[in-house]
């Protein structure tokens, strides 16, 4: 997956909310003024990484809250499962499903982003555990 872009309804409070959750921060793009597209850098995403990344306002209205997956489902390695489960909800996200161990894969939840997006949170399991 060399390009992945969430598209959200608010720009700003998208950003707020991914930046909270994992340390994004954003840039606006040259020429996608007209649709709020931000260029989105973090450690392995944009300038060195292999991976690039981009937001965008949301063409038309977001699914409904709890609606099934309407999309990508974009997962994201981080060091605490429950602990940013916890930020996101805290934060304007909702469960879309709770802190879960899976063995030999590691504990992974789901949440909405209060944009009709679902990522997933995965907390890996360590080698020899």
């Amino acid at each position: 997956m060399p390009h992945f872009e969430i598209h959200v309804v608010d720009v700003a409070a998208a950003q707020r909310f991914y930046s909270g959750l994992l340390g994004w921060s954003f840039a606006a793009m040259p020429g996608g003024q007209e649709v709020g597209y931000h260029l989105i850098t973090a450690p392995g995403i944009g300038g060195q990484g292999p991976l690039t990344g981009g937001m965008m306002r949301r063409i038309g209205a977001a699914p409904d809250a709890g609606a099934p997956v309407r999309g990508a489902t974009l997962t994201f390695e981080v060091s605490d499962c429950d602990e940013r489960y916890a930020w996101a909800l805290a934060h304007g996200g909702a469960q879309a499903l709770p802190p879960t161990d899976y063995p030999g894969i590691g504990r992974c939840a789901y949440v909405e982003d209060g944009h009709g997006n679902i990522l997933g949170l995965i907390a890996p399991t360590k080698e020899g555990q």
